[in-house]
């Protein structure tokens, strides 16, 4: 296979309401890449989760870890160019020290958790590009009350302004490869064409060097 025609991993990272979905099925149609998503429809932990979150913390976090991980052999497998809905490093540098930090995970768990993460991370490349959502908590709140998916319907302020938090922390470190951020307070490209082509041409000049 030519080196130009090589498959490329894109992943898209953002909070909670961010419109990671959204842009994932974007891009996609855009440029015919393979769509991954979050199942969050099959998730065995979820709804468990926030009914009590420090019993089911870790075991919900493993079971992302290990979704995350299939997706990436499958993606390192495949012969097409896929765009990721969320990446494995979110699970690892958000989610998971956050619910440490609040007391819904426990320190022996998190340590265990972190480590394990530690070393399935030295065994997978990272995304060619990733695509960060930013925003600020009245955006997500927008758009989570928009969607109203009924299991998160209970998350509260102080849990997303946290994981905000966390998340501009990952990014201003993230040194992993070639990185677009994009502000979701400005760009509202789910209802505006105009915003999306915004986005497409900023995809366009990361690419250029890619492909």
């Amino acid at each position: 296979m030519p080196k130009s025609k090589k498959p490329k991993h894109i992943a898209v990272a953002g909070n909670i309401g961010a419109g990671k979905t959204t842009l994932t099925m974007l891009l996609s149609k855009h440029y015919k890449w393979i769509p991954h998503f979050e199942d969050v429809d099959h998730n065995p932990y979820l709804n468990d989760f926030y009914e009590d979150m420090p019993r089911w913390s870790f075991q919900l976090q493993i079971y992302f870890l290990n979704s995350r991980l299939k997706q990436l052999l499958e993606i390192h497998q495949g012969t097409e160019t896929v765009i990721q809905d969320r990446t494995i490093y979110e699970d690892a540098h958000i989610f998971a020290p956050n619910l440490h930090e609040m007391g819904l995970m426990s320190t022996r768990d998190f340590e265990n958790y972190f480590s394990f993460f530690e070393n399935l991370k030295s065994l997978v490349q990272p995304p060619d590009l990733l695509i960060y959502l930013q925003a600020s908590v009245p955006t997500l709140v927008g758009q989570i009350q928009k969607r109203g998916r009924e299991y998160e319907e209970n998350i509260r302020l102080d849990y997303l302004k946290r994981l905000n938090e966390y998340y501009n922390k990952w990014i201003d470190n993230y040194k992993e490869g070639p990185l677009l951020i994009i502000n979701v307070d400005d760009n509202r490209f789910p209802e505006n064409d105009e915003d999306l082509g915004k986005i497409i041409q900023s995809v366009e000049a990361q690419l250029h060097g890619l492909f």
